[in-house]
């Protein structure tokens, strides 16, 4: 199985980093978005997990099946493919056929279903709000799930947030669309003890999700600093110098995805050189 979670011999993250490509789907098409504009639509949410944008950077009519056919070309592991709400599901089986075992798959991922995209071609499920809810983690959901999949094919979706309140303070894991701020904080002891219940972790800097002004460098650095498993990072790119950057600062271990900012997504950094930067750095 390709997983982008590599080991070293000694059973270790191997500390070279990689560039992990995206498909984030909303009504059934490939979008990049402003990550903190996706609002639950309250009338429908609790029926069918619908959602709404109120910035949406990019869309095309191309199939994400055609994005996950290039990544299998290009031999990028560990993407993930994202579904913002409802009517995603043919969307995403068609990319996960593209590209078996290549592919994460997140976005309304519950004990019922997980198994279910795993069947469908997913090397792994991501998981949040099922997990994450009332404030806090529930432990009970969390080891059932790792119960029914087995920790190596779970990723724990961190994606966190500043409370208004604190510009300076703690992140936040937040769920909802990223609208619900949790009182689980993104620190030490929180990615030590959730890297015993999953097999990488992955984070969306909300705040400049999608906004192409650069990345949250504190937040990189501490993933860099305290995470013992695999790390993704995804959030204000805006150029190819991101990508050192992040390698700096969180020591090799943590990877980016770039969405918005590539060309293939409506942006100005070319694709093919991250490929080719990934490469570099992956040989």
């Amino acid at each position: 199985m390709l997983s982008g979670g590599e080991r070293s011999e000694e059973g270790q993250p191997a500390c070279t980093m990689k560039f992990r490509p995206c498909i984030d789907l909303h009504a059934g098409k490939v979008k990049q978005i402003v990550g903190s504009t996706l609002t639950d639509d309250k009338k429908n949410a609790l029926a069918s997990a619908s959602s709404e944008v109120s910035c949406t950077n990019f869309q095309t009519d191309k199939p994400a099946s055609d994005y996950a056919s290039m990544y299998a070309r290009d031999k990028l592991t560990g993407g993930h493919v994202i579904m913002l709400g409802s009517g995603n599901v043919d969307a995403a089986k068609s990319a996960l056929e593209a590209y078996p075992d290549g592919l994460q798959v997140g976005g309304g991922i519950t004990c019922d279903n997980a198994q279910e995209w795993l069947g469908y071609g997913a090397s792994h499920v991501i998981v949040t709000s099922h997990v994450f809810r009332s404030g806090t983690i529930d432990w009970d959901r969390l080891t059932k799930l790792v119960g029914l999949i087995g920790k190596d094919r779970l990723v724990l979706d961190l994606s966190c947030r500043r409370k208004a309140s604190d510009a300076d303070g703690p992140y936040y894991v937040v769920t909802d669309r990223w609208q619900t701020y949790t009182e689980v904080e993104v620190n030490q002891a929180t990615l030590e003890k959730l890297s015993g219940y999953c097999d990488e972790f992955l984070v969306h800097g909300v705040e400049n999700e999608g906004k192409k002004c650069g990345i949250l460098e504190d937040l990189v650095e501490l993933l860099g600093k305290y995470s013992p498993l695999p790390c993704t990072y995804a959030g204000g790119v805006k150029g190819l110098e991101d990508l050192d950057r992040v390698k700096e600062l969180g020591n090799g271990k943590v990877d980016l995805t770039i969405g918005s900012a590539l060309d293939c997504f409506g942006g100005d950094i070319k694709y093919d050189e991250v490929v080719s930067w990934h490469r570099r750095e992956n040989p």
